[in-house]
């Protein structure tokens, strides 16, 4: 068994990273490709631009430099386990710093959204759940439903397996990652995605839209 849940939790990772001025490959690569992805996924699920959004896995705002020039001005907010992260991003990756103010940033380790408005009205996770086990899905599925009254939309991204049999072995995504039910990456079975994001208090779907590294989105909005 690996003894991290996910590259990320490595002590000194970022540090290392950062360092090296990795912040854009260290949140996975195909940094225009995928922040296009994830821009094009908000648009097309109904995001206007007084909507309250917040980015969770903000990393070093690959989406964030695109959602804050769409929003009106204080209505991004991003959490990620590392701030040194999103710090970095905000200062390479952020053309008009003006509309986000850096306090909006905020370090979470275990999706408690400490200081993120229940004003928040639409919310992603982008390749966030790839890379924990289901346990942290469950987790942040009731955060969301529970801090943010006003949620309209919850989406984010996993990796299936195509069945029960298949998943507890190493399974090749249509994109060409190889993913694992025990460490990271990891697929789930789109039943029990389903079943976790129903018994949490959504309605849930997913869908057949391909995205980069093969990823499969799940929409989920309040019951």
């Amino acid at each position: 068994m690996p003894g991290h849940i996910s590259p990320y939790h490595k002590p000194a990772f970022y540090d290392q990273a950062l360092a090296k001025g990795r912040h854009r490959d260290i949140v996975g690569g195909r940094w225009d490709e995928t922040g296009r992805a994830q821009m094009a996924l908000l648009l097309d699920e109904g995001l206007q631009p007084h909507h309250q959004l917040l980015d969770i896995g903000a990393g070093s705002l690959r989406l964030g430099c695109r959602a804050v020039p769409y929003l009106d001005p204080g209505h991004y907010w991003g959490t990620d386990l590392s701030g040194a992260l999103m710090r970095q991003g905000y200062l390479a990756e952020l053309a008009d710093k003006d509309r986000l103010p850096p306090a909006q940033l905020i370090e979470d380790a275990d999706f408690s959204f400490p200081g993120i408005p229940d004003s928040i009205d639409h919310a992603i996770a982008f390749a966030v759940f790839t890379h924990l086990p289901a346990n942290h899905l469950r987790r942040a599925l009731i955060q969301v439903r529970v801090r943010f009254p006003s949620l309209r939309r919850f989406l984010f991204t996993v990796f299936l397996a195509p069945d029960a049999a298949s998943s507890l072995g190493p399974v090749k995504q249509p994109d060409g990652v190889v993913t694992h039910d025990c460490r990271a990456p990891y697929h789930m079975l789109a039943e029990d995605i389903l079943h976790l994001t129903r018994a949490s208090g959504f309605d849930a779907q997913l869908h057949d839209r391909r995205l980069p590294r093969g990823q499969v989105l799940c929409s989920a909005i309040p019951a």
